[in-house]
């Protein structure tokens, strides 16, 4: 009986991976959230969806707008499912480089309050917990995300918002 002799290729060492940078981090963990979320929206639209269609929705008499108040929610929980699918669609597209992960620093009343912020083509609004510290997601279409788009650190920027005047200092940028 012949054995058959097989011979193992050797494989080329693998370079071990460089460690993700702050910003690949915040960007995975605003990518997840919003894949998270529109999770949550998607089986909130089909349970409104159903609740609309239900048999027992139909109305028992002129005055029953169950089925109808149904009917509204599901098609805004239907809206605001594809305005998220949009969203979630356009960060995955993006490049790494189209995030500015920003460290600024803002007094207020001789207090000063140092925050990190991520300016993102997309999915402004959102606040990520990243090892204990709040990463809040602003973007070019929000007067704060407008005002800090192509600043740099160093760079000391005045935000209109409201009644009042903010000043945020840019410490790091990338």
């Amino acid at each position: 009986m012949a054995t058959k002799k097989t011979t193992k290729k050797k494989q080329a060492p693998v370079a071990p991976a460089a460690p993700a940078s702050r910003k690949d981090i915040v960007v995975a963990a605003l990518r997840a959230s919003l894949a998270a979320d529109l999770a949550a929206v998607l089986a909130a639209a089909h349970a409104a969806h159903a609740a609309a269609t239900h048999p027992e929705a139909k109305p028992e008499n002129d005055k029953d707008t169950r089925a109808l108040e149904a009917g509204y929610l599901a098609g805004a929980q239907s809206a605001r499912a594809a305005e998220l699918q949009r969203t979630v669609a356009d960060l995955e597209r993006a490049p790494t480089s189209a995030f500015t992960l920003l460290s600024v620093r803002e007094t207020i009343a001789s207090r000063v309050v140092d925050s990190q912020l991520l300016l993102a083509p997309a999915g402004g609004g959102q606040k990520l917990v990243i090892e204990g510290e709040t990463v809040a997601v602003v973007t070019p279409k929000s007067p704060l995300g407008a005002a800090l788009a192509g600043q740099h650190a160093g760079a000391v920027v005045d935000v209109e918002m409201g009644a009042r005047v903010r000043t945020f200092e840019i410490r790091d940028a990338s």
